[in-house]
């Protein structure tokens, strides 16, 4: 089996002290590639520096995530810094545009601003030719407002923890080349995701962890990691009626086009 985690913060600090022992889990459980979303300057650096240790494994993106935004007098020196990245990569190479998005779960005070900060990086991911992955919290009728503005543009990339019901995944799903992150969230008991995960189509959905966060039944309480990616593709294999191995397999070719990846092992 082979599985790419597009959704991992496994720099972040939760992991400071057994990361490597993290990376060889993940590496025995299948998981070939790990996409990096950036956050903000706070913590980009262990972000590239993991991406420098384990270049075919750990792949990083650029991008400032919506509550990073909040109450930041700096917010937009912080965008600046993510074009002075793609125009000049520390790393060989920046695989997308994110976490960008809008989060109003803890307060609408700053909507103005996130709206701005994710129209300039879908505005990024447009020029530079890469994907948005973009996040989503309490904020679906306003987020679908601002892809709609981008329907023709070749706009093309992941909503990050998908959690919203069919219809809204059918009306993103026409605004551009999207595809749809299915994380933790889908084991859970109250998860109410069932619906969503049947209507999605297989080859437009991906699968990430958000480690270390939102961990999977039956793991629920725990740190996440890139190797429970296991328990999500059998819960999307079990509602969908198919075998894991063929939702590894589409997914991972998904999510291989999605961010224009190599096939790994010459697959």
């Amino acid at each position: 089996m082979y599985l790419i985690d597009t959704h991992s913060h496994i720099y972040d600090e939760a992991f400071d002290d057994d990361r490597d022992a993290v990376i060889e889990r993940c590496k025995a459980a299948g998981v070939g590639r790990i996409m990096l979303p950036d956050i903000d300057s706070g913590s980009r650096g262990r972000m590239f520096d993991l991406a420098r240790r384990h270049p075919s494994l750990c792949l990083p993106m650029a991008g400032l995530h919506p509550t990073s935004v909040n109450d930041n007098p700096r917010w937009r020196d912080e965008l600046d810094a993510v074009e002075r990245l793609l125009r000049e990569p520390p790393v060989e190479r920046l695989y997308g545009i994110g976490e960008t998005g809008l989060d109003l779960y803890w307060s609408d005070a700053y909507l103005t601003e996130q709206t701005e900060s994710l129209h300039a990086q879908i505005e990024l991911a447009l020029q530079y030719d890469l994907p948005v992955v973009i996040h989503t919290r309490s904020a679906w009728e306003r987020m679908t407002d601002v892809i709609r503005a981008y329907r023709g543009r070749g706009l093309r990339g992941i909503f990050h923890a998908f959690s919203a019901d069919p219809d809204l995944y059918r009306t993103l799903r026409a605004c551009g080349d999207f595809v749809f992150g299915i994380g933790g969230v889908a084991t859970f008991r109250n998860g109410r995701l069932d619906e969503a995960v049947r209507a999605i189509a297989l080859d437009e959905m991906v699968l990430e962890t958000d480690s270390p966060y939102l961990t999977p039944e039956p793991l629920r309480g725990r740190r996440n990691e890139s190797s429970y990616l296991t328990y999500i593709c059998e819960k999307v294999a079990a509602v969908k009626g198919l075998a894991p191995d063929e939702v590894a397999a589409a997914t991972s070719l998904t999510a291989e086009r999605i961010f224009r990846l190599d096939p790994l092992g010459g697959r």
